[in-house]
C-alpha cells in the first residue's frame, strides 16, 4: 500500500499523466475511505485532496467523473543494478577507436580547480 511520503504515478484512462507525493492520508468519516492529500510534481505546484477507498490508495482502478483513474506506486530502480547495467552497455558499445582514445586520455594532466580559485 501506497503510504505518506510516497511518489505514485497517476494514470488517467491507461495512460500516465503526473507524478505527485502523497502528502497525507486521513480517515473519512465512511469505513474504508480516506482524504488523501496529494503534492503535484508539476507547475505549477499543488495540492489536492482526493477521497479514496484503501484498494484505490494500493493501485486498483477507480473512476472520477467517468474516467478511469489508477494510482501506481513508485519505487526507486536500485542504484548498483543500474550501474552494474550501464557499465555492461557502456562495454559493449565501445568501438577500437574509443579504445585509442580513452588510452590517450589517461595521461592527461589533472588540473585542480581549488588551486586555480586561489
Amino acid at each position: 500500500m501506497a503510504v505518506e511520503n510516497d511518489v505514485v504515478l497517476i494514470y488517467f484512462e491507461d495512460n500516465p499523466v503526473a507524478f505527485a507525493r502523497i502528502e497525507e492520508i486521513s480517515a473519512d468519516i465512511k469505513a474504508d475511505w480516506y482524504h488523501v492529500k496529494l503534492l503535484m510534481l508539476q507547475l505549477p505546484l499543488q495540492t489536492v485532496t482526493w477521497i479514496l477507498k484503501d484498494i484505490y490508495i494500493n493501485g486498483e482502478e477507480f473512476t472520477m467523473g467517468g474516467k478511469r483513474m489508477r494510482l501506481e506506486k513508485i519505487v526507486a530502480p536500485d542504484e548498483e543494478n543500474d550501474e552494474i547495467e550501464n557499465d555492461k552497455q557502456q562495454e559493449t558499445d565501445i568501438k577500437p577507436k574509443q579504445i585509442i582514445k580513452k588510452e590517450s586520455k589517461k595521461s592527461a594532466k589533472v588540473v585542480s580547480l581549488a588551486d586555480r580559485r586561489k
